[in-house]
């Protein structure tokens, strides 16, 4: 089995909202929907599948604010890290860039927090406990597929920023630490902004994990 991945970059922040199914399947799956509903929504219709369920690497508002659109549309269930839950359902608090919002709240229907597998859309995904840039941050790994969505944890040549309520470096070290740990270096990494990686791209050209073992 393999997967196939779109990547819908949505938003003032550029943040990559991805549209992923078992290939050739009709059921999807739509991780971190940001901003741009009705994108989101068409792209689900050209790529002739249905959205099934939701799934949120962490409640930046650059990566929630299309949630409640995208759920009410699609009837999708919402998956959210437990420990951010009550960003999700009030949405509009953490909103502090003018011209973003007002966006509507949602309360989230599954709570995850690290080491669930979640069976949706015909594919099993691994829930990782991922903080360090956010501290309920969660990252989603297809089994069996190497692929990773690994939202703001780690980027082409960079890492999530740690100067936000709830950063902290080391445990954003650790956190990429884990996922190297726990999978094979040609792992596709989808993150939440630029473009897509590998996780052995990232150890051996990635400025800032000089410090992580070899």
């Amino acid at each position: 089995m393999a997967i196939e991945v779109q990547t819908v970059t949505v938003g003032p922040f550029a943040e990559n909202c991805f549209l992923l199914r078992s290939e050739g399947s009709n059921r999807l799956l739509i991780v971190d929907p940001g901003e741009e509903p009705e994108r989101l929504l068409n792209a689900a219709e050209l790529m002739g599948g249905e959205i099934e369920a939701i799934l949120i690497t962490h409640c930046h508002v650059d990566h929630i604010g299309a949630v409640s659109s995208v759920a009410a549309a699609t009837g999708a269930p919402v998956y959210c890290p437990r420990l951010e839950a009550n960003l999700l359902s009030e949405i509009n608090t953490i909103v502090q860039v003018p011209g973003m919002g007002p966006y509507e709240d949602y309360e989230p229907d599954e709570l995850v927090s690290g080491g669930e597998t979640l069976e949706l859309a015909g594919l099993a995904l691994d829930v990782i406990a991922t903080p360090g840039h956010a501290p309920g941050h969660v990252t989603y790994s297809v089994r069996g597929e190497d692929a990773i969505f690994s939202g703001d944890v780690l980027f082409q040549s960079s890492v999530g920023r740690v100067d936000l309520p709830g950063g902290d470096g080391p445990t954003l070290l650790r956190s990429i630490q884990t996922l190297i740990d726990g999978h094979p270096e040609e792992t596709d990494v989808y993150p939440g902004h630029m473009g897509p990686t590998t996780l052995g791209a990232e150890r051996a050209t990635n400025p800032f994990l000089t410090e992580l073992s070899r």
